[in-house]
């Protein structure tokens, strides 16, 4: 059963903080490509200092991202930069923005702190491969600071939407937070506290009965939970079962909302000499129909007139894109024996086993350890680095559907890392779970 909770948030003050929109950040993950530098500038104050903060020359034991980061949520408070909230609360966020088609659409999120389970408990469900590094930064974050700043994405099974129905009269007054997080402008973050102890009651009850959530966005954050949780459970085994450390801060989004927006997101090859373009379409023409198209526009036309269907891949090289058209099915049968059909019809399955792994001889391990790709949400860096001959291969997918992500996941089946970037982000900064010793919930 899905066990959540109120808290009382830690949140930036208004008082003190004119323009909130100066504060808040992307996650961690995201947390790149000259980011980190745009939110150290914006604000003294901005999250990215405790959950991304920049890597100093002489950095050791005593002083480093880690222990500044405690220091910043200490001073902070102490400051009245960060303040607490009086009681225990639900925290309400609907992102508000146009869909490609121009459709104005909104997508709702209970901030909670959701108590941890194993993924065999079947409460919570895995769909994406993890690596050990995040995993590792984010449980010395969490160490240093006893406190939870971003939040995990995650999916609940609800058809009729019934807690964002519970929910909708929070949302009839105007915004406690409203505001556009710097690198995601055209999304509209509007942000309720619900203090109502009989509403919260509702809501915690009607979630309760609920299996299945899947987690979006947030695995490395989610299993370095798990492994924080039973640190202080062994530190503190007299703690009570409400200890706060039991719990994790999350996002829940209805499966059934209208805002479910998964974006795709690209794989450039870059570093590899084991094959040139014309050797790799020799292998591939064994596999894929393969029609070479004049240009960017015609491969990403051709892109769209496939969605919700399997099986077709963009190549760009510097000699030109193409359009891969899985022809033998079969392959997949082979490749990936014992394998659910849903797991196998994949793009992004379809990619690694049979492209990268089988046809370009890229092992598993160099994969995850990223020694030869890049993940692009955008694809222009990855046209104009093959361009450049700065990278062999950009390939270009359609995105993740989410009848595919529910199948995948209630099958056990992990899917290939960055199978799915739902968008928009849930940003950090908004609140923030304390998970010290003494805290309860």
């Amino acid at each position: 059963m899905a066990t959540i909770r109120p808290f009382r948030g830690i949140r930036y003050n208004p008082a003190r903080i004119e323009d909130l929109s100066t504060v808040v950040s992307q996650p961690y993950d995201r947390v790149r490509y000259g980011l980190q530098d745009q939110y150290y500038a914006l604000n003294d104050y901005n999250v990215t200092r405790i959950i991304k903060g920049k890597e100093l020359e002489g950095d050791g034991e005593q002083d480093n991202v880690y222990t500044r980061a405690q220091g910043y949520l200490t001073r902070w408070q102490r400051d009245g930069i960060l303040i607490r909230d009086d009681q225990p609360a639900l925290y309400v966020l609907h992102q508000e923005f146009v869909q490609d088609g121009g459709e104005t659409v909104t997508r709702k999120a209970l901030i909670c702190a959701l108590k941890l389970t194993s993924f065999d408990e079947g409460t919570v469900l895995p769909h994406e491969r993890t690596h050990s590094g995040p995993k590792a930064d984010r449980l010395r974050l969490a160490r240093a600071t006893q406190t939870y700043f971003g939040n995990i994405f995650m999916l609940y099974p609800d058809p009729d939407n019934s807690v964002d129905a519970l929910l909708a009269s929070a949302a009839e007054r105007d915004p406690d937070i409203d505001l556009r997080e710097m690198h995601e402008r055209d999304v509209r973050q509007m942000f309720w506290v619900v203090k109502d102890p009989a509403l919260i009651n509702q809501v915690v009850a009607e979630m309760a009965p609920k299996r299945n959530l899947i987690i979006a966005d947030g695995h490395h954050r989610y299993e370095t939970a798990l492994s924080y949780r039973d640190e202080q459970r062994a530190n503190f085994p007299a703690a009570p079962a409400e200890a706060a450390f039991n719990y994790r801060m999350v996002a829940l989004v209805s499966m059934s909302n209208p805002g479910l927006t998964i974006l795709p997101t690209h794989r450039l090859i870059f570093g590899y000499d084991k094959l040139d373009a014309q050797g790799f379409l020799e292998k591939a023409g064994e596999f894929f129909a393969i029609e070479r198209v004049p240009d960017r526009p015609a491969l990403e036309a051709a892109m769209r007139a496939s969605l919700g269907r399997s099986g077709r891949i963009g190549l760009v090289t510097a000699g030109g894109p193409y359009v891969l058209t899985l022809e033998d099915a079969g392959i997949m049968d082979r490749l990936a024996a014992g394998r659910v059909a849903a797991w196998k019809e994949l793009d992004a399955s379809i990619l690694h086993k049979l492209v990268l792994e089988h046809l370009m001889g890229l092992t598993r391990e160099t994969i995850e350890r990223k020694e030869n790709i890049d993940y692009l949400r955008e694809p222009d860096m990855g046209y104009a680095k093959v361009a450049k001959g700065e990278a062999q291969f950009l390939f270009v997918l359609n995105p993740t559907r989410m009848d595919q992500v529910v199948a995948c996941t209630e099958a056990g089946e992990k899917m290939p890392s960055k199978s799915t970037d739902f968008y928009p982000k849930v940003i950090t900064g908004l609140a923030a779970l304390p998970v010290s010793p003494e805290e309860t919930l």
